[in-house]
């Protein structure tokens, strides 16, 4: 591969190295120079640009991603298609990923030019949910990198898909347990089990003694259980305690007793022929994840745990320190369906004499205009974060079809709104454009092309509307992005997760100056009461100023 900086004249074919704008013409990185790009570049004065060209043997960034990702992925993993050198991998069915640590990082050093990159082995995911993504570094692998690429690879990133269906819980029952202890039990493992497309079939509640708890084991075997879970009114303590003195009564086998993870200490795992037997951990009970977690997902996945397995998890056991994400999570099919967040919290500081989004800019409140354009758009639902005056907020746009949601957080800053704003959004929605209440002339067919550049598949993740490189609002944001989003904290917007995202950010090119003109003081309210004023004949210039004077008296 041939870097350089090229004359135009010989640069027809080649791939442009940087993006370029210039009047006529806008060269993407990556991208083939043609002769309309060349003679654009030469009307504009450039006389040279910084171009590669491939040398024989050499395979392009696309086809080099494309043919790895395919060749690594094993079953249950689909690849998409490449883009910018990428190619990522994705859970064709919900599962437990399998990789093959060895063999990736084989691949990985080959050479620079080419990177594989996956979720952690064991990670629980969900139909369609990225695994991982090859992705090369130059605008081409040579030959000789290429060859050795395919000498690796092979299956190197697989789903196992959850297989068992049908489990067993065991409750074992003392003087003084609570029942309502037993229904929560039964509710928190119901839940984890529903997010492995297993269930409850068979429960049973029986004294805490070795011999009713083999009966209720050997029972349940019997009757179909693929998986046995048993919960112990009193915590396992020691190889020959009740609970594994019971596995062992019925037939069963204790394979490994305790832990290195925390919370999780005390979990016992044992199989009764080919059933898997758990004596769950007393965290078992909350929805929290623990180490129960780690090894209840391999097993409904079919794979079986060893002790190596359990002595094995230690490095990243240690779960007490670190947030917590509640059991089962969520998993959304992509829908395509975008929603609209309007932000109308803020105090509007520079407009001290009047709150700023209740404002009247010919005959309607300022923030009408902008709640009616997201209404005028394809986007539900339309969300409208209030907080300071919220009660002439809500008054302001009386009579429209929107939902309100109200930020108590509002005076810590503009995070809390868009917090406020991503939390009510329903769960079927894929994408939300947040708009700025201020922002009176953005149009509904910008919020339309805007949640429409979000593709998940491609990797366009964020969508901004530009103009000769300046970047405007409103901004749409993927599902994807949206625990980043809900994670912002102080009086900040998102542009710095904007600017972390740069691969998967899409440029809208808009004209006018709807996606960049807001108003804060009373000065740009009034001088764009004017000019459309000067622009619409029906107005009264005189009555519209004078409403607007009235209201800072």
């Amino acid at each position: 591969m041939r870097f350089a900086r090229l004359p135009l004249a010989e640069a027809e074919g080649a791939i442009n190295v940087h993006a370029l704008r210039v009047p006529g013409a806008e060269l993407r990185k990556g991208a083939r120079i043609d002769a309309a790009a060349l003679a654009a570049l030469a009307q504009a004065g450039i006389a040279e640009i910084v171009a590669v060209r491939l040398e024989p043997g050499d395979v392009s960034e696309d086809d080099a991603a494309a043919e790895i990702a395919a060749a690594v992925s094993g079953d249950y993993a689909t690849v998409d298609a490449a883009f910018t050198g990428r190619a990522n991998i994705r859970a064709a069915q919900a599962g437990v990923l399998v990789v093959d640590r060895a063999g990736i990082d084989a691949l990985n050093r080959i050479d620079e030019a080419v990177t594989l990159a996956t979720l952690p082995a064991f990670a629980a995911v969900e139909a369609g949910q990225m695994i991982g993504t090859v992705k090369i570094i130059p605008f081409a692998v040579s030959a000789n990198a290429m060859a050795a690429a395919r000498a690796v690879c092979g299956r190197l990133i697989e789903v196992a898909p959850h297989r068992l269906r049908r489990v067993a819980v065991i409750s074992t029952v003392l003087p003084g347990l609570p029942e309502k202890v037993i229904a929560k039990t039964l509710r928190v493992t119901g839940a984890r089990l529903a997010a492995m497309g297993a269930g409850i079939a068979f429960e049973r509640r029986v004294p805490h003694d070795e011999a009713a708890l083999a009966a209720a084991i050997t029972e349940v075997r019997q009757a179909g259980a693929e998986l046995i879970i048993v919960f112990g009114a009193s915590a396992i303590a020691d190889r020959r305690d009740a609970i594994p003195a019971a596995i062992e009564a019925a037939g069963g086998l204790v394979e490994h007793f305790g832990m290195p993870v925390d919370p999780g200490n005390l979990l016992l795992v044992a199989r009764l022929g080919s059933v898997p037997v758990l004596g769950a951990p007393g965290c078992a009970r909350s929805p929290k994840e623990n180490g129960f977690d780690w090894v209840l997902r391999r097993l409904v996945a079919g794979l079986p745990v060893t002790r190596d397995d359990i002595t094995g998890m230690g490095v990243g056991g240690l779960l007490m320190e670190i947030p917590s994400r509640p059991q089962p999570r969520e998993s959304v099919a992509s829908t395509g369906l975008a929603g609209a967040i309007v932000l109308a919290a803020g105090r509007g500081t520079r407009m001290p004499h009047a709150h700023k989004l209740t404002a009247d800019l010919g005959g309607a409140p300022l923030l009408r205009r902008a709640v009616q354009a997201a209404l005028a758009s394809r986007a539900r639902p339309v969300i409208v974060v209030t907080g300071h005056e919220a009660e002439k907020v809500r008054a302001a746009l009386a009579g429209l079809d929107v939902s309100f949601v109200h930020n108590l957080a509002y005076a810590e800053g503009l995070s809390t709104s868009l917090r406020a704003g991503i939390g009510a959004l329903p769960p079927e929605v894929d994408r939300a454009v947040v708009l700025l209440g201020d922002m009176p002339k953005v149009e509904a067919g910008l919020v339309d092309r805007l949640a429409g550049a979000i593709n998940l598949a491609e990797g366009r993740l964020v969508a901004v509307p530009v103009s000769e490189g300046r970047r405007g609002n409103p901004v749409a944001w993927s599902r994807a992005l949206f625990a980043d989003l809900m994670a912002l904290t102080g009086d900040v917007g998102a542009r710095h997760l904007i600017a972390a995202n740069a691969e998967a950010v899409v440029e809208v090119t808009v004209e006018g100056e709807g996606a960049f003109l807001d108003i804060d003081t009373r000065e740009e309210l009034e001088a764009l009461a004017i000019h459309e004023i000067a622009t619409n004949a029906d107005v009264d210039a005189a009555a519209a100023l004078e409403g607007m004077k009235a209201e800072d008296a």
